[in-house]
């Protein structure tokens, strides 16, 4: 009779919240609801709190899966992470957000809108750039203004080289997007010419895949700074624009198609994530490090804390450096030379002094670079060499600026300076003088361009290549995983189902690569992928969402 009576409480229950979630349609029912519909409760446990990690958390969470969140920090956000030198917080990670569609279909995914959490500002002016004092070009988010700007910076030949450019890598993205930013990891050419039919194959060899980055910028462009303006894109993905595929000028189309603006800056986006995360079930621990994943039966079925907790899961999804799990970190049995990451193969680091300052003499933009007089030497010494640059190029985010015309704060205000480095973090840490000399570089690099910048000792903090290797283990500070070197290097970066069954991968490491939005998106493969082996073995079974809310492929979002 006690079972009679809760199951009816259950069902009073159940037509209670169906009504209440009747009301908005947009959201899905309740994570309680969710488990008790279901005939078998499926556990996932993700390992680091990054974009990717809370995407495949809030992806499982939000298909009725029991989600724990373990992230090693005592906050969650992974590379993207605010630095406290007193007074406001200041972004001490990725600082560009683009492609919003990714994130429209994650929130969309929670019963959701990225609108409802996150106040957007789209950017009038991408980025501005420098290479001496007289010579500054802006390109904005108006095409027209950018083809105007280069004809007067430039020439009007070079101008409509630039309108072509735009064209051709327009139709890069359309051919790439979605089968292969939006699907698993080709296995090979010829994979990919079968996803893009054989009607497309011209297509697709017009993303160029077998020419360098710069090589196509040469045939493009006669002016040499517009091939290093559009070179630098390589970096967006920790490369060299001398070694990396012409498929990266792809992202000139992503900047291009538009460029946000986060109101109290990128880490506003994390906690965003982490909000929807809880609000779909996800269990976040932090300060809970990950010492081992635990195999039985063949597969991966759980993990072992640091502290010595044991957690069970049908489901591990590592959003860890891809090196950490197949360097063999996260125990012997993941180990996997020819997957693992050399030192010879990683992707760029960084110097980055985040704090407050004074700067005069140049007009900031939200985002400004000031370039190299000698950009193959640059990148010789960084990837040849592993030593810092004699010259870098220098980056800038002034996160006080505003999305238009730049403004100038009123006393300090936060800023963000970046350099490229080689990842020697755990090989070689770098000496005072060498970093002193670095500062110098940068500053004369500045001065050079008009730029006079005056940071205040006391507020202002470095990070370095070995700062990164402690903070994301087994990547020597390499930012971006693998390095896209090489016509072939988007096949071999790591994919999201790994050979041991239960085991998948998420982060910008692994496919589709680097970068908030890929980050995110690794995430929803990663969690699709478990959720359909799962389905495979008879196990899964999809929890019901109301309302009629789409958690299915983002391809299907509009994007220019």
């Amino acid at each position: 009779m006690p079972t009679v009576n809760l199951d009816f409480q259950y069902v009073v229950s159940v037509i209670i919240d169906i009504f209440s979630e009747g009301i908005n349609r947009n959201r899905h029912v309740s994570p309680i609801l969710r488990r008790q519909d279901r005939h078998v409760t499926d556990r996932a446990i993700v390992i680091g709190a990054g974009v990717g990690g809370l995407a495949a958390a809030i992806r499982l969470a939000a298909r009725g899966m029991d989600v724990t969140l373990c992230e090693r920090a005592e906050s969650v956000g992974g590379k993207v992470r605010e630095v406290d030198v007193g007074g406001p917080k200041i972004d001490g990670g990725p600082t560009v957000f683009t492609m919003r569609w990714v994130f429209d279909d994650l929130f969309a995914a929670a019963g959701t809108s990225l609108t409802t959490h996150v106040d957007l500002e789209r950017a009038d002016i991408l980025a501005r750039h420098a290479w001496s004092e007289s010579e500054r070009l802006d390109l904005y988010a108006d095409l027209e203004r950018s083809i105007d700007a280069i004809a007067t910076f430039s020439s009007a030949e070079e101008a409509k080289r630039f309108k072509a450019f735009c064209d051709h890598t327009k139709a890069m993205y359309r051919t790439l997007r979605d089968p292969f930013l939006c699907a698993e990891r080709p296995k090979g050419s010829m994979d990919m010419t079968a996803r893009v039919g054989l009607g497309n194959v011209k297509a697709l060899l017009d993303v160029k895949p077998f020419s360098t980055m710069w090589s196509q910028l040469t045939a493009h462009f006669l002016d040499p700074r517009l091939r290093q303006l559009f070179g630098r894109y390589a970096t967006y993905c920790g490369s060299s624009p001398f070694q990396a595929p012409a498929t990266l000028m792809l992202i000139a189309h992503v900047e291009q198609d538009g460029v946000w603006l986060i109101k109290g800056g990128m880490y506003r986006l994390i906690e965003a994530l982490k909000s929807i995360a809880e609000s779909v079930g996800v269990t976040i621990r932090t300060g809970a490090e990950v010492d081992q994943i635990t195999v039985g039966n063949g597969r991966a079925s759980g993990i072992l804390l640091t502290s010595g907790e044991t957690l069970r899961a049908d489901v591990i999804v590592a959003n860890t450096d891809a090196n950490a799990v197949y360097s063999g970190l996260l125990g012997g049995e993941m180990a996997d030379k020819k997957s693992a990451t050399t030192p010879r193969k990683r992707s760029l680091s960084a110097l980055v002094w985040t704090g407050m300052g004074r700067a005069s003499g140049f007009p900031l933009s939200r985002h400004t670079v000031f370039f190299s007089r000698d950009y193959p030497d640059e990148f010789r010494r960084i990837f040849r060499n592993r030593q810092l640059p004699d010259e870098p190029t220098v980056y800038v985010c002034a996160q006080d600026r505003s999305a238009g015309l730049a403004s100038v704060p009123d006393g300090e205000e936060r800023l963000l300076i970046l350099v490229n480095a080689p990842a020697t973090g755990d090989t070689d840490s770098l000496q005072p003088q060498e970093i002193d000399q670095c500062h110098q570089r940068t500053m004369a690099q500045l001065e050079r361009c008009g730029l006079s910048l005056t940071m205040n000792p006391e507020r202002t903090a470095l990070a370095t290549p070995n700062t990164f290797h402690q903070l994301f283990p087994a990547t020597g500070g390499a930012l971006y995983g693998q390095a896209t070197h090489g016509w072939d290097a988007s096949f071999k970066r790591p994919a999201n189902r790994t050979r041991l069954p239960g085991l998948y991968l998420a982060g910008g490491s692994v496919h589709p690569g680097p970068g908030i939005p890929m980050a995110a998106l690794s995430g929803r493969l990663a969690a699709e992928a478990a959720m359909a082996d799962l389905t495979s073995m008879g196990r899964f079974h999809p929890a019901a969402i109301s309302g009629g809310t789409s958690t299915g492929s983002a391809t299907t979002a509009n994007t220019a």
